[in-house]
């Protein structure tokens, strides 16, 4: 079933894909999730992510502020000086950070990819009643 969240049709790789009917606060739930992940992997106070795009989505928003009231020192996306988008490397000293928030159509399940530089993690939500509870634990990608 979760094999299904593998494909997602679009032009732009990295991003929120949800449609407007996903509940009002998953985007906060998920984003306070994937902080809580990337606090035990990479530390607060000493560690700095590059974003590798664009965060105008709820997700995004919510992720940036997460991060910073962790104490992580963030780079704003700048589209005129940014690495290109598959380039594992950041543009600086700091690691270089993606997303994509999807979900397979007519289904109540989501998925947050973040790429820290070549590395990704993952994880798959499910949705009920207005509510969203993982759906299995964080894979780790290398």
């Amino acid at each position: 079933m979760l094999a299904g969240l593998a494909g997602c049709a679009s032009i732009e790789p990295y991003g929120n894909f949800l449609d407007a009917n996903a509940p009002a606060t998953l985007n906060e739930r998920l984003a306070a999730d994937t902080v809580k992940q990337l606090t035990v992997l990479y530390p607060p106070a000493s560690t700095r992510f590059d974003l590798g795009q664009p965060t105008p989505d709820a997700y995004g928003s919510a992720l940036v502020e997460s991060l910073r009231i962790k104490g992580y020192a963030i780079l704003e996306f700048e589209p005129d000086e940014a690495a290109p988008a598959d380039s594992a490397e950041a543009a600086g000293p700091g690691l270089n950070l993606r997303y994509v928030l999807d979900a397979p159509a007519s289904t109540n399940l989501y998925r947050v990819t973040v790429m820290v530089g070549s590395q990704s993690l993952s994880r798959a939500y499910v949705a009920q009643n207005d509510s969203v509870a993982p759906a299995g634990a964080w894979v780790r990608k290398e």
